[in-house]
């Protein structure tokens, strides 16, 4: 039986760094929800689907199977079977995949399948409702969270370092106004499962997060790690 850890939490708490990394001390699959997203844009894209036209997108999220897999250790991306990796990351990409995302019908297609890759194999999952959508069952869930103003300072550091010019209290803004579209919207809302177990980044560095991560993996197992 494959055991899947789910990790939910706000925009910005560390949920995509941490994730990767469990799953590459527990020699998991890191299944990256955001890149399956991104694959069924790029299909709505090639089919040259109006990204409004409800009735068409559903239709052919209904015939695509996205799936993850690795080579020579990297992640990949498959989008009816061709690698669509170097695709993925491409501004229309995205914004198809922002525009599409609302759908029920692309919602459900890509929550059955992440659910189909989870039976099959050991994963680590992240995003805003694996715990209580996608992976209801998972052995471990981690609900990750911290402060709106340590995850303001954690983007505003990372423009910095980019050399972006940033103001501060509209990056906090902003993500206050995200957390509450994503804790209120009409499907598969972020909330914390009732059985899962909240770890605050605030204080903490990405060691640490990992570390209280893999002694709960590990009371949940006995495995040692």
């Amino acid at each position: 039986m494959s055991f899947n850890i789910a990790i939910d939490g706000p925009a910005g708490a560390g949920k995509s760094t941490i994730a990767k990394k469990i799953a590459a001390e527990l020699s998991f699959i890191y299944v990256d929800t955001g890149a399956m997203y991104r694959a069924m844009g790029l299909l709505f894209l090639r089919k040259g689907i109006d990204s409004k036209d409800a009735a068409a997108i559903e239709a052919a999220a209904r015939e695509a199977d996205v799936t993850i897999g690795y080579e020579n250790g990297e992640q990949q991306v498959y989008l009816n079977g061709e690698n669509v990796t170097a695709s993925l990351r491409t501004e229309e990409a995205g914004n198809m995949a922002s525009a599409t995302s609302i759908y029920p019908g692309v919602r459900r297609q890509l929550t059955a399948l992440q659910k189909e890759l989870a039976a099959r194999q050991n994963v680590v999952m992240d995003g805003r409702d694996i715990g209580t959508a996608v992976l209801p069952d998972a052995q471990l869930k981690i609900y990750l969270t911290a402060s709106s103003h340590v995850r303001a300072v954690r983007r505003y550091e990372e423009l910095k370092a980019k050399g972006v010019d940033s103001d501060l209290s509209v990056i906090e803004a902003d993500i206050i106004a995200r957390d509450q579209r994503d804790m209120t919207r009409e499907i598969s809302p972020l909330c914390k499962a009732a059985d899962a177990v909240e770890v605050d980044s605030s204080e903490l560095t990405i060691d640490e997060v990992v570390e209280t991560v893999r002694k709960l993996y590990q009371e949940r197992t006995g495995a040692s790690v």
